[in-house]
């Protein structure tokens, strides 16, 4: 079953001179016939491998300008898929026009701080997909550098699987696995030291790269959102605690004390919680971009 349930994705809307290819958790993509890609966000949000019912407002167009932000501001590192964010009336604002990628079959993620399946991880055998750690660390704590933790890609409403470096080298080859993390830690570090400036930790995050006509390696999918990263709320960090976060953590957190079973579909989100989740992607892409939405 996917994560949508046993109803299936819903349809996507049509959109002229576009035809649909498929529906991701929260994407749809269309193509034309010059091969380009529209990429569409919606406001769809999930959490714990299931696509709720219930969507946030805005949160599909903030997902959208906030990574066009990032995109531009990261360029000089690496390029990325952008053609054109001129696109049809219907989806204006929350979709783009990118080049189409053969994209690797690993999530390429980076973490300077540790929480999550890393600080899972770290529990057991204090180390996070093969980077040995220092005895002692805390939820939230801060790590001695940025590592590298890749993951698989799984389909939706399966997990994807954190593995070592040496694992996503047998996927995508070792020079290539080499490129990629180097490219991971240099986007992560700058911009993690971006978002310090604005008072916002960038715990980690999660890049998808391909390759395009050129045979360049090329940053795809979103970048730097809240649903693509942990952004924390400078001031309010301490380690051995929940952090403040700017992302769907009222979401999961009510999810956890509804009683829901997170194996059937869903309860819909009450109306306060999407309203206080809806405010803070709103607060994540003002503080992080300087421009009011």
């Amino acid at each position: 079953m996917s994560g949508f349930g046993a109803a299936g994705a819903p349809p996507a809307p049509s959109i002229d001179g576009w035809k649909h290819l498929r529906t991701g958790k929260v994407r749809d993509l269309y193509t034309n016939e010059s091969g380009e890609i529209l990429l569409v966000a919606s406001d769809r949000i999930s959490a714990f491998d299931w696509v709720l019912p219930t969507t946030i407002p805005n949160k599909g167009a903030i997902l959208t300008q906030l990574s066009l932000f990032w995109f531009e501001l990261l360029a000089d590192i690496v390029p990325n898929h952008i053609i054109s964010d001129d696109v049809p009336a219907s989806v204006a604002d929350r979709a783009v026009i990118v080049q189409p990628l053969e994209m690797f079959a690993i999530e390429c993620v980076a973490r300077g701080y540790l929480t999550g399946s890393g600080l899972t991880e770290y529990k057991s055998n204090q180390a996070v997909c093969g980077n040995a750690l220092p005895a002692g660390l805390l939820d939230g704590s801060q790590l001695p550098a940025s590592i590298f933790t890749p993951a698989t890609k799984a389909e939706i409403g399966d997990h994807d699987i954190n593995i070592d470096f040496d694992s996503a080298a047998k996927i995508v080859g070792a020079d290539q696995a080499e490129e990629l993390r180097d490219l991971t830690i240099r986007l992560y570090d700058t911009a993690a030291d971006f978002s310090r400036s604005r008072g916002i930790i960038l715990a980690d995050t999660k890049f998808e790269f391909g390759i395009n006509m050129a045979g360049e390696i090329t940053l795809g999918d979103e970048a730097l959102t809240p649903d693509s990263s942990r952004f924390w709320e400078a001031d309010g960090w301490a380690p051995g605690k929940s952090q403040p976060s700017f992302d769907k953590q009222f979401v999961r957190d009510w999810l956890t004390s509804s009683g829901w079973d997170k194996k059937s579909t869903p309860p819909e989100l009450p109306a306060e919680i999407v309203e206080k989740t809806a405010a803070r992607y709103e607060q994540a892409f003002e503080r992080i971009t300087g421009s009011k939405f």
